[in-house]
């Protein structure tokens, strides 16, 4: 095993992988479109979903500013016909690089029921707990069938 020495004198040695994640933004703050209900953020939404809606099931995110102007969609994840997976550190530290003070989190429901599951409120719990320990906002978790309808967390007070 070599020392300190020896590694510092060796750059080969302290290289590592380096790990990038990007933010790419082409408008101005002014531009953004803003969240002022749950509404708004269907249509968001919905207008960058995939066309896979009704086949499987996608959890994407809004990532916000202060005024609730939408800086950014996030595609998570894409799962089988009635579940995906759900990683938090992946989503936190998009919501980070994005500098987001709030998210507003979603998936579908290929089923078209739009009631959430006992997952998707256990998840919607940790999703929240996290979100405090960075300062980041949960605004809100969108559950949206095929076509129409949607079920908001924060309307129904299930936040």
């Amino acid at each position: 095993m070599k020392n300190l020495n020896e590694l510092s004198q060796s750059k080969r040695s302290w290289l590592v992988a380096e790990v990038k994640i990007s933010y790419h933004n082409q408008s101005k703050a002014s531009d953004y479109p803003k969240i002022n209900n749950s509404k708004d953020a269907e249509l968001i939404l919905r207008n960058n979903w995939s066309d896979d809606m009704e086949l499987l099931e996608e959890f994407n995110a809004l990532f916000l500013n202060r005024a609730n102007g939408v800086k950014g969609f996030f595609h998570l994840s894409r799962g089988g016909v009635s579940n995906t997976y759900v990683d938090l550190k992946i989503l936190f530290s998009a919501g980070l690089k994005a500098l987001a003070s709030g998210i507003i989190l979603a998936h579908n429901h290929p089923s078209r029921n739009l009631k959430p599951s006992k997952a998707d409120l256990e998840l919607t719990k940790k999703v929240l707990e996290a979100g405090k320990l960075l300062d980041i906002q949960i605004i809100d978790h969108l559950i949206l069938i095929p076509n129409s309808g949607y079920y908001s967390f924060a309307d129904e007070g299930t936040l």
